[in-house]
């Protein structure tokens, strides 16, 4: 029984990729540069609030600290 490969389209150019490729999840290295350089430069951005309470408490130190060495 012969299974299809996997199949989706590229993130950057929309190009169906073949999860077999060499670039996967990309058609290419120059689409892969692309989408890394738009996470560089702030295009993409996680817009979920934070749901860990423990990540929450440090930045809640972090952002206390920060108040007090402004002060200083």
């Amino acid at each position: 029984m012969a299974t299809t490969p996997k199949a989706l389209f590229c993130p950057t150019c929309r190009t169906v990729v073949l999860a077999t490729g060499e670039d996967f999840p990309f058609c290419s290295n120059r689409c892969r540069i692309l989408d890394l350089g738009k996470w560089a430069s702030g295009d993409y951005k996680i817009s979920s609030p934070i749901q860990d309470p423990d990540m929450l408490e440090e930045l809640a130190r972090s952002n206390k600290h920060n108040r007090q060495n402004d002060d200083d």
